[in-house]
């Protein structure tokens, strides 16, 4: 990696970047006829919209850790029933308008939403512009895609937002109106649908998947089609206190029309297929190594040493001793997981599982122990799956420069798949067949051939018998498949099933808190054979990247940890989970009671028993404008949702 991190410094003597959109002076207006006077000055300007990428308080980290909501997949405990000074519980949804996190992602989105916008402008007017040349035109169909790219995420965390697609110096105000967001998302697809044909291909491109492509152009215009065409929480402007509303447009069913042409556009091109392991295809990022054939379609490119998280938040927690490990890999955080219960959710042989959820962490002198607390860690990525030619050093912390895939193969033809049930009803009309080949083609990596055709060819049979079955498949292989990647909890939203989601898992943590306390709520006989003990012992590493990525350091293996057994005797451990109840309180721990809190909470001040599972209302998943932009907006701006 990275030739576009190198020219980044240089940029920034051309291009002054505010840290907040609203404060944006004619210092960014420069001397276009220079700066876009040739092609290498174009590059260095563009390689600063995806300098802006990189940033940990955009998708560095920020995006795929401190803003990964709460739900059946991503999971952070919360233990206090009183919303944290510092307004950053967003992932409970007892977020405020002063946490950091939003106001970190709000700047650094509008940061490089202006970066774009100078350089679009900038190359549409240079001199050397020419519609036939096909690296201005790609140049040009990047820059619009990051645009659209940074607008998108927006739109899908604070709904409503400021909009503009010309650079902040030639805006009579700089406080930009708030536009509607089904009006930002049909003009991002509509530009998008034009530019691209413009585009070259990841396989054609120097940097390959580290570039914007046409696939991920193609891709990008796929996802915000289903976005559109999705749920979405709207406000109630006429009382700022309200929750809002759970809605879609009515001409929804147009969107899943786009949504289908341009993933199948992906598909036909042929340039991407799913013909490495599930695992590899990780293992290979915290390698750095990158295939633009398979299943990545755009990665974030991170350098080692100097920006990114991937593997450091991600991961089992590894500790040191005076900031050294006594290993070559260096300190993981580990503090990204998954729901206690979601290992639960797999089919026993699908392979995703062992890979994706992680059961152990590593202590100050390398040891494993067993992670019995309300989660588990997401072991897709990790300091520890780099080779030794490839570790970051016992005094290595984060930058891991480990690339983070923001659009997968895999969600192409899934995108692709749900399109076509939604478009035509179900898979029994024209596009029927492909969209089954296409929802297999995800199935069929996730288990051994050994288990084809039963896990994967009857399965395929089972679920295409009607739209309905075919669509809550989309669901549960989504959660399978995407697991850690934070998508979950915005397809939920969209298909109107977070608040469902929710509450089901706010009750499984609960249920089984109480149980601990020797209490029984309804559904408790769910978990009667839930292992609450476990057997394990730790063994010598067996140097197979198949069953553990890090080759060296000992590891842990378990007997049965799917269910309650009996102890096998020998050399076998135990570890105790789901030690959840408080025998102080007689109420489930904290964790299980406020972790969604936001929402719906336990504990003495319990609000569960008031929810009808009937008739849920909806998620406050919506962030708020943060403080500073509502004050430069002068009045301009205001936030609903109950932020008041």
């Amino acid at each position: 990696m990275k030739k576009i991190y190198l020219f980044f410094s240089v940029v920034l003597l051309a291009l002054t970047a505010c840290d907040n959109y609203l404060d944006v002076s004619s210092d960014s207006k420069y001397g276009e006829d220079y700066v876009f006077g040739s092609k290498d000055e174009i590059n260095r300007v563009l390689t600063s919209v995806y300098a802006t990428l990189m940033s940990s308080d955009a998708y560095g980290q920020t995006y795929f850790y401190d803003l990964a909501l709460n739900s059946d997949v991503e999971f952070k405990t919360f233990s206090s029933n009183i919303r944290s000074t510092n307004g950053d519980d967003f992932e409970c949804f007892d977020g405020t308008q002063h946490g950091s996190s939003v106001r970190k992602f709000w700047n650094k989105a509008y940061e490089g939403i202006e970066r774009a916008n100078i350089f679009i402008q900038g190359i549409q007017e240079s001199a050397i512009f020419d519609s036939e040349d096909t690296e201005l035109t790609q140049q040009l169909g990047e820059a619009k895609t990051l645009r659209a790219m940074f607008y998108h995420d927006l739109v899908v965390m604070y709904g409503d937002i400021p909009f503009s697609t010309v650079p902040a110096y030639e805006l009579e105000s700089l406080i930009i109106p708030v536009t509607d967001r089904n009006a930002v998302l049909d003009t991002l697809i509509n530009d998008l649908i034009e530019v691209a044909p413009g585009m070259t291909y990841a396989n054609e491109l120097q940097d390959g998947v580290e570039r914007v492509s046409r696939e991920f152009c193609h891709g990008l215009i796929a996802r915000m089609a289903l976005t559109r065409a999705g749920y979405s929480l709207y406000p109630n402007k006429s009382s700022m206190s309200d929750i809002g509303t759970m809605e879609r447009q009515s001409d929804y069913k147009d969107y899943y029309k786009i949504a289908m042409d341009y993933a199948d556009s992906v598909i036909v091109s042929g340039t991407h297929e799913l013909n490495k392991s599930f695992r590899q295809v990780f293992i290979d990022e915290c390698n750095n190594v990158v295939d633009n054939a398979d299943d990545p379609i755009f990665e974030i490119p991170f350098l080692r040493g100097s920006s990114g998280n991937v593997g450091y938040v991600q991961g089992g927690s590894v500790g040191a001793t005076d900031d050294l490990t006594s290993h070559i890999w260096g300190q993981v955080n580990g503090g990204a997981r998954l729901n206690a219960f979601y290992r639960y959710s797999f089919d026993r042989s699908d392979l995703r599982e062992d890979y994706t959820v992680g059961m152990w962490y590593y202590d100050a002198e390398g040891q494993p122990q067993v992670r019995t607390d309300y989660n588990t860690h997401i072991n897709k990525w990790s300091k520890l799956w780099a080779n030794s030619s490839s570790a970051l050093g016992s005094d290595s912390k984060n930058n891991t420069g480990i690339n983070y895939p923001y659009m997968r193969y895999a969600d192409i033809l899934l995108m692709y798949a749900e399109a076509v049930n939604e478009y035509e009803d179900g898979v029994s009309g024209p596009n029927g067949q492909k969209a089954i080949d296409a929802f297999k083609q995800v199935r069929s990596r996730a288990f051994s051939t050994d288990d084809q055709a039963e896990k994967v060819d009857d399965y395929m049979t089972q679920i295409s018998a009607s739209k309905e079955d075919f669509f809550d498949a989309i669901v549960n292989e989504r959660k399978w498949e995407f697991g850690g990647e934070n998508i979950r909890w915005k397809d939920l939203v969209r298909w109107n099933l977070y608040s469902k989601v929710v509450y089901d898992s706010f009750m499984e943590y609960y249920i089984v808190g109480s149980l601990m306390d020797g209490n029984t709520l309804d559904g408790s006989d769910k978990y009667d054979n839930l292992p609450t003990t476990m057997f394990y012992k730790v063994v010598d590493n067996p140097g197979d990247i198949n069953i553990y990525p890090n080759t060296s350091l000992p590891i842990i293996e378990f007997y049965n940890p799917w269910e309650s057994t009996l102890s096998p005797g020998g050399d076998w451990l135990m570890a105790e989970f789901y030690n959840w109840g408080d025998e102080n309180t007689e109420y489930p721990k904290d964790q299980c009671s406020y972790s969604y809190r936001g929402y719906i909470r336990g504990g003495i001040d319990a609000t569960y028993e008031s929810f009808d599972p009937d008739n849920l209302p909806p998620v406050r998943y919506m962030l708020p404008y943060p403080n500073d932009a509502l004050q430069l907006s002068n009045g301009a701006y205001r936030n609903y949702y109950g932020y008041n």
